[in-house]
C-alpha cells in the first residue's frame, strides 16, 4: 500500500512547476517594451475672497502673496497642473500602448519615458471605462520593442507571475508571486480579473502582469487593502478581456458591444422551484423593453439558457457573452418559458447605442397605507392616484406594496412599500383576486413558492415568496 500510495503522489506532483531559481532573464527581456506614463491635467483651483485689510497696510503685500502667489484677481478661479503617475507597456512596434483608463482620463498632456530613458508624448486612441482600459499611440523613429499578449484562459491558480511597473514613481520596478485566484469580479459589468499576491502599488496601475514566458495575461487595476498598500491581494485584467477591447479601440476608437435588450436576475433556487426548472441556472428574465429581444419574441419570465451555443450558468456570464458578440450578429437564444424550452433568433443591437438613450430612473413615493394583507404584504390595487404618485406609466397595472410584516420572508427578500407587482406565477394581476388565485393554483400545483414580478421605480425584478408561512 505504501508503495502504491507512493507512486500515485509522484504521478500528481509530476505535472506541477519548480519555482524559478531567478527572474533576471524574464525581467531584463520584457523590460524594454514596459513604460512609465506621466500624466498633467490643468484644474481650475478658486482663490477666494482676500481679507480685508486698510489699503496701503504693511500687510497687504503679504497677504496678496499668500493668498495668491501666482499673481491671480482676488477670488478668481485661476489654472493649477495636476500630475500623475502610472505604468503601461508598448504592444507593436508602431507604438501603441496599453495601460488604464483611470491613468490617462481627464490629461492635457501624455508622457512616456522608456527603459532607455528616451521620453516621446502619447496621444489617446480610445478608452473604456468599462474596462478601465486605454490605448495610446506614440511616434518613434525606430521600431519599438513590444510584448505579446499571452492566453489567460488557460492560466492556473498557483501559476507564477511576474508585475512590472512604476510604483509610487519607482519606475521600472520589479515584484512576483503567484495567481491566487480567477474570474474575480469588483463592480465592473465585464470584470474579469486575475488575482496576485505580487506586491502592486500605487503607479503600477496600467502595468502588465507576465507569465513566465514573457506574454501578458493581465493589466494591473487595482488592490484591495485598508491602509492604501500592497498586502498581497492584487488585481490584473485578464488578457481574455483586454485583447478584445484593444482590438475594438484601435479598429473604431470605441468598444462596440453586442446588446441583447434585456433585463436579467439571477435564477435562485426558489425561483427554480416556483416555476418548474430543474436545476438552479441561466438568467431569469425581468423586463423586455422596447429592442432586438422583443422583436425575436422574448418576454418577461423566461430564463436564458443558452446564448449563441454556449451555455449560461448566470446573469454575469450572459453579460459577458453577449458583450463579446458582433453588433449586427444573428444569433440563438434557448429560453425556458411554461415548463419548456424553445429557441429564439436575435439579431443584436449596440450596448454603447442603447445605454446612451436610457433615461433616468423613476424616483420613489410611498402610496397611501391598505388593509389587504397576504404572503406577509399589506396590498391594494394600483389606482390613477397611486400611478401619479408613485410616477408609473399607464400601461402599467399591478398590486401596490404599501407595507411588508418586517419578519416575514417578503421582507427578507428585499420587498417594501412603494413595490408593485406586476405578475404571479408568471401571469398579470391587477386585482387581490388575481393574486389569491394565483395563490391557490400554486399550491394545487404542489409548489412551494410563488414567482412574482416587483417593479420598484420602474426597475423589474422578480422574487420567489415562500407559500409555507
Amino acid at each position: 500500500m505504501l508503495g502504491v500510495v507512493f507512486v500515485l503522489a509522484q504521478a500528481l506532483a509530476a505535472p506541477a512547476r519548480s519555482m524559478p531559481e531567478s527572474f533576471a532573464d524574464l525581467a531584463e527581456q520584457v523590460s524594454p517594451a514596459v513604460v512609465n506614463i506621466t500624466t498633467s491635467t490643468t484644474v481650475a483651483v478658486s482663490t477666494g475672497p482676500m481679507p480685508m485689510v486698510p489699503e496701503g497696510s504693511p500687510f497687504e503685500d503679504f497677504f496678496r502673496d499668500f493668498m495668491d502667489p501666482e499673481g491671480g484677481d482676488n477670488g478668481t478661479p485661476r489654472q493649477h497642473r495636476s500630475q500623475a503617475l502610472g505604468s503601461g507597456f508598448v504592444i507593436s512596434e508602431d507604438g501603441f500602448i496599453v495601460t488604464n483608463n483611470h491613468v490617462i482620463e481627464k490629461a492635457d498632456e501624455i508622457k512616456i519615458e522608456f527603459f532607455s530613458g528616451a521620453v516621446l508624448e502619447a496621444k489617446v486612441v480610445g478608452t473604456d471605462p468599462n474596462t478601465d482600459i486605454a490605448l495610446l499611440k506614440v511616434e518613434s523613429d525606430k521600431p519599438l520593442a513590444y510584448v505579446p499578449f499571452g492566453n489567460s484562459d488557460i492560466v492556473r491558480v498557483g501559476d507564477w507571475v511576474m508585475a512590472m511597473g512604476n510604483p509610487l514613481g519607482q519606475g521600472f520596478s520589479v515584484s512576483a508571486g503567484i495567481v491566487s485566484a480567477r474570474n474575480r469580479a469588483l463592480s465592473g459589468t465585464y470584470d474579469d480579473y486575475i488575482q496576485t499576491d505580487a506586491a502592486i502599488n500605487r503607479g503600477n496601475s496600467g502595468g502588465p502582469l507576465f507569465n513566465m514566458a514573457g506574454e501578458v495575461i493581465g493589466v494591473n487595476t487595482a488592490i484591495l487593502s485598508p491602509n492604501g498598500g500592497s498586502i498581497g491581494i492584487g488585481f490584473a485584467m485578464s488578457s481574455g478581456v483586454v485583447t478584445r477591447v484593444i482590438d475594438q479601440l484601435k479598429e473604431f476608437g470605441e468598444t462596440r458591444r453586442g446588446w441583447l435588450g434585456v433585463r436579467i436576475q439571477d435564477v435562485t433556487p426558489e425561483m427554480a422551484e416556483a416555476i418548474g426548472l430543474g436545476e438552479v441556472r441561466g438568467a431569469m428574465v425581468s423586463d423586455v423593453p422596447e429592442g432586438p429581444a422583443r422583436e425575436a419574441g422574448m418576454q418577461p419570465g423566461d430564463v436564458i439558457l443558452s446564448f449563441d451555443g454556449k451555455d449560461v450558468a448566470d446573469t454575469r456570464e450572459l453579460v459577458r457573452v453577449v458583450g463579446d458578440s458582433e453588433v449586427g450578429k444573428a444569433v440563438r437564444v434557448l429560453v425556458f418559458r411554461d415548463g419548456k424550452t424553445l429557441t429564439l433568433k436575435v439579431t443584436l443591437g449596440r450596448r454603447e447605442t442603447a445605454e446612451a438613450a436610457t433615461g433616468p430612473a423613476l424616483p420613489e413615493t410611498a402610496p397611501e397605507p391598505q388593509e389587504t394583507e397576504m404572503l406577509g404584504l399589506t396590498l391594494t390595487p394600483l389606482t390613477d392616484m397611486l400611478r401619479e404618485q408613485l410616477e408609473l406609466g399607464a400601461g402599467i397595472e399591478g398590486l401596490v406594496v404599501t407595507g411588508v410584516d418586517e419578519t416575514s420572508a417578503a421582507f427578507e427578500k428585499g420587498l417594501r412599500a412603494g413595490d408593485v407587482i406586476t405578475e404571479a406565477g408568471q401571469q398579470k394581476v391587477t386585482a387581490i383576486a388575481d393574486l389569491e388565485d394565483r395563490i391557490s393554483e400554486a399550491k394545487a400545483a404542489g409548489r412551494k413558492s410563488l414567482l412574482l414580478l416587483v417593479r420598484r421605480q420602474g426597475e423589474p425584478r422578480f422574487v420567489a415568496l415562500s407559500l409555507e408561512e
